[in-house]
């Protein structure tokens, strides 16, 4: 089959090894001083790899290519596979998924009415309802946003969304293909000014930009791109 599938300029390569640690499935390890993708079976193609590499030396590419398979990958990694609901009860944390505290002094409820507002100037937001035909679109500077954004991100409203469109998803949990797909409509049938990508700074988030670059590929468009990662705490890394 073909499909996305991690690839490796080993000329650009200088073997760091932030790319293996990024791979919760095992599937790079450093081989005679150079990164190398062990096992196809192993990657799942979403690059959470691609945003720890200081060479740029990892792309995303489309090629014959074994199935991914989770259980394998678990198991190379050692780790136990993750059920449908990952509980705590399991062996294997996605980091990703993994608790947290954040510690936050409390905030102090306002005296009076809140003068914030929402910026939101359309419905529906999520990717899988949108409609590429809906007027909001065109000539919008579009927003594709991952869900737990705007939860972390305090002031998503005020810095980002302001004059924006918005569609949201998420890389992890959705149907990855159907949003390359849904995405490409809308880039291809409206006039799009520009595509800013907002996602969480966990591995897996880092896919919503992997669908955003094969969507800008197959609408045949020049887009402007711009990519935007927030971090745990609420902040723009």
């Amino acid at each position: 089959m073909r499909r996305q599938i991690v690839k490796i300029d080993e000329e650009k390569c200088t073997g760091c090894g932030q790319c293996v640690t990024a791979c919760v499935e095992g599937a790079i390890e450093i081989v005679d001083g150079k990164a190398r993708l062990v096992s196809d079976t192993y990657c799942d193609g979403l690059g959470a790899c691609l945003g720890e590499c200081p060479e740029d030396a990892i792309t995303i590419e489309e090629r014959e290519a074994a199935s991914f398979d989770e259980a394998a990958a678990m198991e190379h990694a050692g780790h136990t596979p993750a059920p449908s609901h990952p509980t705590e009860s399991t062996g294997f944390t996605c980091p990703g998924t993994a608790a947290r505290v954040i510690d936050r002094p409390k905030s102090k409820a306002p005296a009076g009415p809140s003068e914030v507002q929402s910026e939101l100037t359309h419905w529906p937001v999520q990717l899988a309802l949108v409609n590429p035909a809906v007027p909001w679109i065109e000539n919008a500077d579009l927003i594709l946003a991952a869900d737990c954004v705007p939860f972390a991100m305090a002031d998503f409203h005020q810095k980002l969304l302001r004059d924006h469109a918005v569609v949201v998803g998420c890389p992890k949990l959705d149907d990855v293909d159907f949003y390359v797909e849904r995405l490409t409509e809308i880039l291809r049938d409206a006039s799009v000014k520009s595509l800013t990508v907002v996602h969480m700074e966990v591995p897996c988030c880092f896919g919503l930009g992997q669908i955003a670059q094969r969507a800008l590929a197959a609408c045949g468009k020049d887009i402007p791109l711009r990519d935007v990662t927030i971090g745990i705490d609420g902040e723009v890394k």
